[in-house]
């Protein structure tokens, strides 16, 4: 019997939702040919950063890549969630609590986490677990409870598919359209609401999101997101064609090295829906659905987030970017100021390892003998082995947060938002979440010992 790699089964699943979306969203088939087009003229100009990209074997993914989200309601789902994107060769990386942002979730982000199957297709889900006992009506806590208890997000053949898969070790071959088939249909608009428009009115006064998340049948896409080589250029460019972007680009600011994620977003859509109603259906509208743009930058490490992070708090303790965006431009150069003092240069990056990078052997056709002996400080100082960023593959719930505020059109908390737990997430996941900057440390020195193992034959 053949089975279908995990690889494929996420390229296949990848490809699926775009099309899916497209057709749900159509401004999304839009912002796919802007960042397209945009994209191949930033690499025109900037012949360094294509070297570099394929240095890194980060070229040939960056028109496949995709990153979407989805929320859940309960912890079944998000157990069942993992068991379906494992399939897949996507695993849950990261811990990220949103309530520092005033949004009642929780969150990891479901992704491949090795070089090799990064760059086949580094497709990702980040994935929010909705924190429902943080509503403060009882009565409104009960019925979200009792809805979402009803609710099944799994055909019973994608069930009997995943359990199968689990016992013979994979998807076969000739499964692999059907499950894929099943899986993209988890994640379609329904526009039919579970709730009638009085319990949606009051999840909706509680919170967007908890309405979101409650009201229907399924963990509907929020959004799919490709990557930009620019994402300052698409901004302009989404202005000039009316889809009305952020006014603020979300994370660290423009700078000569990019660092971690930068992210934007067009206006979500206001879609039509129907609330069942013991005589005729009752026509509503929801807003929550948009489209989004990312910019991924050197990944920092443990050293270097806590900057990141200290600069953004002290940024954010001066001026909050308001809703509106009426304030961006100072807030735009209020975070330039700020983020002066992090370094704007690879080496310095490096030698105050604020960052993890990938190393690669300049000419693998060079006389190792040159070479003996040295270490790999030498081997760069010789110029036998160069150094290059290494990618951020993760998410900043700063950012996440920023975004879904926006998309939400609120500006309603569930307030005091207590901080939540990372193993109350992880008994809900049923296994620990990755650390990701185990992974990015681990590439980092497997790309060293592949250097110094180059020169030591």
């Amino acid at each position: 019997m053949k089975y279908a790699s995990s690889d494929q089964l996420r390229c296949q699943f990848s490809r699926s939702m775009s099309i899916m979306y497209q057709q749900e969203v159509p401004l999304y088939g839009q912002l796919i040919d802007l960042v397209v087009d945009t994209n191949k003229d930033f690499l025109f100009r900037r012949p360094d950063i294509e070297n570099t990209r394929k240095q890194t074997n980060t070229l040939m993914r960056i028109e496949e890549e995709r990153h979407g989200a989805i929320r859940l309601g309960k912890a079944s789902e998000l157990y069942a969630i993992r068991r379906l994107f494992a399939l897949m060769g996507m695993h849950p990386v990261g811990y990220y609590d949103l309530s520092v942002a005033g949004i009642p979730v929780h969150s990891t982000a479901f992704r491949p986490i090795t070089q090799t199957a990064l760059s086949i297709s580094p497709f990702r889900i980040f994935t929010s677990l909705l924190r429902i006992e943080l509503l403060d009506d009882d009565g409104l806590r009960y019925r979200a409870e009792n809805i979402l208890a009803t609710r099944t997000i799994f055909s019973e053949e994608l069930v009997t598919m995943i359990d199968l898969a689990e016992i013979q070790g994979g998807i076969l071959l000739a499964d692999a359209e059907k499950f894929i088939d099943a899986a993209v249909n988890v994640f379609r608009w329904h526009n039919e609401a579970l709730v009638n428009a009085e319990v949606y009115a009051e999840l909706l006064q509680a919170h967007r999101l908890v309405a979101d998340v409650v009201a229907f049948k399924g963990p509907h896409i929020n959004h799919l997101t490709p990557a930009s080589l620019d994402i300052d250029s698409v901004q302009h460019a989404m202005l000039a064609i009316g889809m009305e972007p952020k006014a603020v680009i979300e994370g660290p600011p423009l700078r000569q090295c990019p660092l971690l994620l930068r992210q934007t977003s067009f206006k979500a859509l206001e879609e039509t829906i129907f609330f069942p109603s013991e005589q005729e259906r009752i026509v509503g509208a929801h807003t929550a659905r948009f489209g989004e743009v990312e910019q991924r930058g050197i990944a920092l490490t443990p050293k270097g987030q806590q900057l990141y992070d200290t600069l953004l708090a002290q940024a954010r303790e001066i001026m909050q970017p308001s809703a509106n965006g009426d304030n961006a431009l100072d807030y735009m150069a209020l975070l330039q100021q700020q983020f002066s003092v992090f370094p704007d240069d690879y080496a310095q990056l490096r030698e105050l390892r604020l960052a993890y990078f990938y190393y690669s052997v300049c000419d693998t056709s060079m006389d190792k003998n040159l070479a003996q002996g040295m270490d790999i400080e030498q081997l760069i100082s010789h110029n036998y082995v160069r150094y290059d960023p290494l990618l951020y593959e993760d998410f900043l719930p700063v950012s996440a947060a920023g975004i879904f505020q926006s998309n939400l059109a609120t500006s309603n908390t569930l307030l005091p938002l207590l901080k939540s737990s990372q193993q109350v997430f992880e008994d809900a996941l049923g296994e620990p979440v990755i650390d990701f900057f185990v992974l990015y440390a681990d590439q980092q020195q497997q790309s060293i010992d592949l250097c110094l193992r180059f020169f030591a034959t």
